[in-house]
């Protein structure tokens, strides 16, 4: 398992070209065509790589939502109000832009967890929807990926992918991205938080974290990164044919 999560970190970008140019070349009819690529999953299963991937060989923009969430966690934050401050979570999302962000400061562990706490707000999600519809309704598609992207945001999105991978697995590769980045990585914590993310996720009463009864599964448990990206065009090349 450890050298299927070293796989996901240190081989990014290795034989990528030679990887997807068959799928490119199959592709390429209908490029002018709109489409919009719906990429959902739970933390650290894959699906923001992936995504990014997809959107970078179909030249497609490509909004990660989850970045949402955790800047309207971060703003509480800084500001000292309580992450359970729903009225004032709503104010900072609606004045959120979609793509100006710190990603180094939002994508630690702390404000993963703080981010699964504001999502669950059924209000702060309204706030949030018509953004990312309007992102996705962009001149020749786009990709987005988050947990509810299949299910609510794009419902009729022409392709939907729910990727996914156990929790240990998931585990290993965010302890592993945190030691690339120099910073301390506590296994038992982090598996800790992605079970309790899940749980979080997975039961809230407005949009729940779940596959879209179209959606296609993807298990990247066994997969490295190159394979599980390969995989996901599989699938949207699929899509593509039957259109």
């Amino acid at each position: 398992m450890a050298r299927a999560a070293a796989d996901w970190v240190t081989r990014l970008d290795s034989g990528v070209a030679a990887l997807y140019e068959p799928l490119l070349r199959a592709g390429a009819r209908g490029s002018g065509s709109r489409m919009i690529i719906a990429i959902d999953g739970p933390a650290a299963s894959g699906k923001g790589t992936i995504a990014r991937r997809i959107a970078a060989r179909y030249r497609l923009p490509h909004l990660d939502t989850g970045l949402l969430y955790r800047a309207t966690a971060a703003a509480l934050i800084a500001e000292g109000r309580d992450l359970h401050d729903e009225a004032g979570a709503v104010a900072v999302a609606r004045g959120l832009g979609l793509t100006d962000f710190n990603e180094a400061t939002l994508r630690t562990r702390q404000m993963g967890e703080a981010a699964s706490v504001v999502a669950a707000m059924p209000r702060v999600r309204a706030a949030l929807i018509e953004a990312q519809r309007a992102f996705a309704a962009r001149p020749g598609g786009a990709v987005l990926d988050g947990r509810d992207i299949g299910t609510v945001i794009c419902s009729d999105a022409d392709v939907k992918i729910f990727v996914t991978a156990s929790p240990a697995a998931r585990a290993q590769r965010r302890a592993l991205e945190l030691i690339q980045r120099g910073e301390r990585a506590d296994y038992n914590a982090i598996l800790a938080d992605i079970t309790r993310r899940d749980s979080r996720d997975s039961n809230r009463a407005v949009a729940p974290l779940r596959p879209a009864d179209d959606a296609v599964m993807l298990d990247t448990t066994q997969l490295g990164i190159d394979a599980a990206s390969a995989e996901a065009l599989r699938i949207v090349e699929a899509a593509r044919i039957r259109v």
